[in-house]
């Protein structure tokens, strides 16, 4: 489970430090999500999203 924030954040946008900033896809809150569900992780985009995904994995277990 994940939750990532800034789906909606402007491209060039300094993101809380130096090294963050999005560039391209590089960088992209899409880009960190497809690359964690690449390997299995179920990622919410909102913090509601993140709770039903919770829930879901919570009830299959």
């Amino acid at each position: 489970m994940a939750y990532v924030a800034g789906f909606t954040a402007p491209e060039g946008k300094t993101m809380g430090h130096a090294g963050a900033i999005v560039s391209g896809s590089a960088g992209t809150a899409q880009a960190k999500k497809e690359a964690l569900e690449k390997v299995g992780v179920r990622v919410g985009k909102t913090p509601s999203e993140t709770a039903r995904l919770m829930r879901e994995v919570m009830k299959s277990r």
